[in-house]
């Protein structure tokens, strides 16, 4: 038997593209043989539609699709795809999270996932009821699969006996003789995350004495970016097969003799984390019907690596960078900005701040009674290049990206309608470390980024002399207290966590206004971190 993986990218509630694309690697997978083709969570949907569920029409749409979808099964080859379903219960959530296993002129059959992810970014039991997996037998063409869908296999306690739920509803479930495990996944991607999933599945396919095929979607959905990286383990643990990273694929593993059609080879991090935010950038724009987009290029690390992201996310003829100059910007900044545009080849524009600024402080002097130089005045800088950036934005139907990154967001250091005005902040979960760990990756093959940019002091240039170690720790130590305080949830022990935890803690509104921000770690800000703004903690 041939088992085909297909790896897609459905767009969320684009029912007929989806379907049309589910139907175009059915009949690739035919093509090449295959008996049995398998989707990842959701395909038909796409994942997650949150509140989208409030609106049952949405649903109904999804299911119109679907019947046009089973009449279009060519003959020979089982489906398996994931979509939304209706509860036809009086009682519980109204809808299930559910695998469909459609053969042409079959009445399809329907599997629901049961365990419902309900931290970080997700909240499933809002509108979802739980399954029950116990029954998820089924055979095709004398071969016996046990089927899951994603979080199912996710409750197997860790290394240290910890596990997110008390009771494994997966080791209570009677154990057959079977040929395959398959699970159904949209699993969103951090660094490092393909540790956690080769360990549940490889528990996985240990239980049962079978190899595991894990369908994971790929695609970005707002900030949320799913990796695909799809594989397949067999009954040992030993991976056999591995899709693409970052990128739809169709591969196929033969079930008898374990043959595949490609293993793939295995990206580093900092590519990895690179390919994630590309993905992430290209699939928002993709998905918002952006075209355009442009950002604010200071001369700094930050921005410059914002661009060469956006480079290769749009291409260099699709992207904008404009230099704000005011009056505390060194020539330098200017110069090496112009450099990275002619490097990147993208257009290239230079607006003057300085007057505006001057006109405004006069006013407020006048108005207002403002006087000496404070953080009005550096603020009013930054909201300045905001206000350009949004103008041009709306001149060009153009999105704008915010540079800012996770441990000048975590300390506050960022001037809300200011340096914060974007559609999207693709650097938003990275540390400073990771930032410069991108852009030294950008040059291995050639300067793309000027060096000067990479080794020159950070500086918001706000005032005169102004160093970013004015007002904050040292980026390695303060990067480190980021991660311990807010991917960790650790209590803050040294002198940098305890700097930052009540500088965090009175600075929450600001993230609460910011753009979306593209996860790539366990615990990002937006989405998956909900704390208040107001309280004594």
């Amino acid at each position: 038997m041939r088992i085909a993986l297909a790896q897609i990218n459905p767009t969320l509630a684009d029912f007929k593209s989806n379907k049309e694309k589910i139907l175009d690697y059915v009949h690739q997978a035919q093509q090449r043989k295959c008996d049995l083709v398998v989707f990842p969570e959701c395909s038909l949907f796409g994942y997650h539609p949150f509140d989208l569920l409030e609106r049952e029409q949405i649903v109904k749409k999804q299911e119109a699709e679907m019947k046009d979808l089973l009449k279009k099964i060519p003959k020979g080859i089982a489906v398996i795809f994931g979509m939304i379903t209706r509860n036809p219960d009086k009682k519980g959530r109204p809808y299930f999270n559910s695998a469909v296993f459609a053969v042409k002129g079959q009445k399809p059959r329907f599997f629901h996932k049961q365990l419902l992810p309900t931290g970080d970014v997700f909240d499933e039991a809002r509108f979802i009821e739980p399954g029950d997996f116990s029954k998820n037998y089924f055979t095709w063409k004398g071969k016996k699969f046990f089927l899951t869908i994603c979080e199912d296999i996710w409750a197997w306690p860790d290394a240290k006996g910890k596990s997110p739920y008390r009771i494994n509803p997966l080791a209570k479930v009677k154990k057959q003789k079977i040929d395959l495990v398959v699970n159904l996944s949209a699993s969103p991607y951090f660094v490092d995350k393909m540790k956690q999933r080769e360990y549940v599945t490889r528990k996985t396919a240990e239980y049962f004495n079978a190899p595991i095929m894990y369908a994971n979607m790929v695609g970005a959905q707002d900030e949320i970016i799913f990796d695909g990286a799809s594989f397949v383990l067999d009954k040992k643990g030993k991976k056999l097969m591995t899709c693409q990273a970052f990128e739809e694929d169709l591969n196929v593993l033969d079930l008898d003799t374990k043959e595949v059609w490609s293993k793939n080879a295995k990206l580093t991090s900092t590519e990895e984390l690179r390919r994630a935010l590309v993905l992430g950038i290209r699939d928002f724009c993709a998905k918002t019907g952006m075209k355009r987009v442009h950002l604010g290029s200071s001369g700094g690390i930050d921005s410059a690596v914002a661009a060469a992201l956006a480079v290769d996310a749009m291409g260099p003829a699709n992207v904008t960078t404009l230099a704000l100059p005011g009056p505390y910007n060194a020539k330098m900044s200017l110069d090496l900005a112009r450099e990275l545009a002619k490097n990147l080849g993208v257009d290239f524009k230079v607006v003057e701040i300085a007057p505006m600024y001057e006109a405004i402080v006069e006013q407020l002097e006048k108005g207002i009674a403002l006087e000496g130089f404070s953080v009005v005045n550096e603020n009013l800088q930054a909201r300045l290049r905001g206000l350009t950036l949004m103008a041009y934005s709306n001149q060009n139907n153009s999105l704008l990206l915010t540079t800012g990154n996770k441990s000048e967001y975590a300390s506050g250091y960022s001037t809300l309608y200011g340096d914060m005005c974007g559609g999207i902040a693709p650097l938003g979960d990275l540390t400073k470390k990771q930032v410069y760990e991108l852009a030294r990756h950008y040059n291995k093959q050639g300067e793309v980024i000027p060096e000067t940019i990479i080794t020159r002091a950070p500086s918001a240039e706000l005032r005169p002399n102004q160093k970013d170690q004015d007002s904050l720790p040292p980026y390695d130590e303060l990067d480190k207290s980021v991660v311990s305080l807010v991917e960790q949830a650790k209590e803050p022990k040294t002198s940098s966590d305890k700097w930052l935890l009540p500088v965090l803690m009175r600075t929450e509104f600001k993230r609460w206004q910011a753009a979306p921000i593209l996860k790539v770690s366990p615990h990002a800000f937006g989405r998956g971190r909900r704390y208040p703004i107001a309280h004594k903690a």
